[in-house]
């Protein structure tokens, strides 16, 4: 704890770990929005409409909560780059500042612009003006996702630059935004953010079922959920495969210390499991599948693998790449398996009709709607695994970030030489305030979340006469 690097490197990391829990969810959260508006205005008139906007109400509060979030631990995490890591901004400023500046002025103000008609437009627009809004603002956080991620993918895989007295300057716009692992880094998030987005959604609304809080919403908000999650893990996987492909031709040290694997060598075993021993250069315990390694990264069983004999002085942390990997891997798997059980119970059961739920704060009877065929474990399945999108992309950020080191830009510039020299007792204060905000803001978010779930306001019907008066996000007028 007297290392100001180390502590400096464990305060982004705080605040990086909270952030990306917010735009995680707001990115795909928003399409969802999309898709619920959609289905509201092709069923108005019929019974269907009200539970689809019941559904888009709830989860347009979730959005605006989950937003808030992230633009301020977002501007948080930006004063980071001035206080603990001004060498960055001194030597890559003229590559990040304008990226991040794309990011504000194409995404963050088209959101702002669309968001306040999107959360209080209901009854003082046209649906179809609403409609417009919701797509906007969804736009607005897809393109916010494009440039932060051109930018981490850059830091990863550089190009398009070149160095003049120690500083980096752009040489080529396209390569440096069309980087070399950024394609597969933003397919691999805007997959990761769809499937966080599921399993909130799938949760929380089992969560309601088991609690008998639910409204009309809650069924066709599962449905979505469920059937989502189902069809993007296998996507995902996909992505992670050529994501991995492309990393172990860029980045191989951090792919050796994804695996454990020591010393180069044909036909590398794969680890499942094994407690990796750095300054030993082992990994003890280990079970291992011969070749399965090699056939997994590089599509032939006798390919030969760097190891990380390779790379002395110059490979990341062996143990914390090595766990944040299987972690998300196995979160992956347990995602396949709960998501496709449940899509196979919701497909055998799709003929079976009736009313299922009534709203819970009086109001009209719920209309008929499809059975949902889902067990009680299934649903206890569902609600335990609300928010395992989080825990899968913070292990996946993990390998990402801790395996760029000892880099901040890969292979260019070491993270020990862009650090602020502060003592490490202010960075150790400011890293336990900053823990101590984050963990009551994060549960404070938590409760909120079920709190709104336990309580599922219903919307105001919107006619015109009610058009001179806001609909505000929560139903306080």
């Amino acid at each position: 704890m007297d290392d100001p690097l180390l502590l400096s490197r464990i305060q982004f990391a705080a605040n990086i770990s909270f952030h990306i829990l917010f735009p995680t969810i707001t990115i795909a959260l928003c399409w969802f929005l999309l898709y619920f508006r959609l289905r509201f205005s092709a069923a108005k008139g019929s019974p269907e409409a009200q539970a689809w906007e019941e559904a888009y109400y709830l989860w347009t509060k979730v959005f605006a909560l989950s937003f808030a979030l992230g633009v301020v631990s977002g501007v948080v995490m930006s004063f980071q780059f001035g206080t603990n890591w001004p060498g960055f901004m001194e030597r890559v400023g003229n590559i990040a500042g304008p990226l991040l500046g794309y990011e504000v002025l194409t995404a963050f103000f088209l959101e702002a612009a669309f968001l306040g008609v999107m959360l209080f437009g209901r009854g003082r627009v046209s649906d179809r003006m609403h409609l417009l809004a919701t797509f906007m603002v969804a736009l607005g956080t897809t393109l916010s996702a494009f440039w932060i991620l051109s930018l981490n993918s850059w830091m990863q895989t550089p190009a398009g630059y070149r160095v003049v007295d120690g500083v980096l300057h752009a040489d080529n716009w396209l390569q440096i935004v069309f980087n070399p692992s950024f394609p597969y880094r933003l397919a691999h998030m805007l997959l990761a953010s769809t499937l966080t987005v599921s399993f909130l959604i799938a949760g929380l609304s089992a969560w309601q079922m088991l609690r008998r809080t639910t409204n009309a919403g809650t069924v066709k908000a599962l449905r979505t959920g469920v059937v989502a999650a189902a069809i993007a893990i296998p996507l995902q996987i996909v992505a992670g495969d050529l994501h991995g492909l492309n990393t172990l031709q860029h980045q191989p040290a951090k792919i050796a210390a994804i695996e454990g694997i020591w010393h180069t060598e044909r036909g590398a075993a794969l680890t499942l499991f094994g407690i990796p021993r750095e300054i030993a250069g082992r990994t003890d315990y280990a079970i291992t599948v011969p070749g399965l390694a090699s056939l997994i990264l590089a599509h032939d069983i006798n390919a030969e693998l760097k190891g990380l004999n390779e790379f002395a002085g110059a490979h990341p942390p062996v143990a914390p790449v090595f766990w944040s990997f299987r972690v998300m891997v196995g979160m992956g798997m347990l995602m396949l398996a709960a998501s496709w059980w449940c899509a196979w119970s919701l497909w055998r059961g799709r003929h079976k009709v009736g009313v299922v739920a009534q709203p819970a704060t009086g109001g009209l009877p719920s209309p008929p709607v499809r059975q949902l065929a889902l067990s009680r474990l299934q649903l206890r399945l569902l609600a335990g695994m609300t928010f395992s999108g989080w825990v899968a992309t913070l292990a996946g950020w993990y390998v990402t970030e801790i395996g760029r080191q000892p880099f901040m830009v890969y292979g260019v510039l070491r993270t020990a030489d862009l650090v602020a020299p502060h003592a490490a007792g202010m960075v150790l204060a400011t890293l336990i305030g900053y823990l101590a905000v984050y963990a009551f803001l994060l549960v404070a978010y938590v409760v909120v979340l079920m709190y709104m779930a336990s309580h599922p306001a219903l919307p105001v019907p919107a006619s015109p006469q009610a058009a001179g008066a806001a609909t505000p996000i929560g139903g306080i007028a």
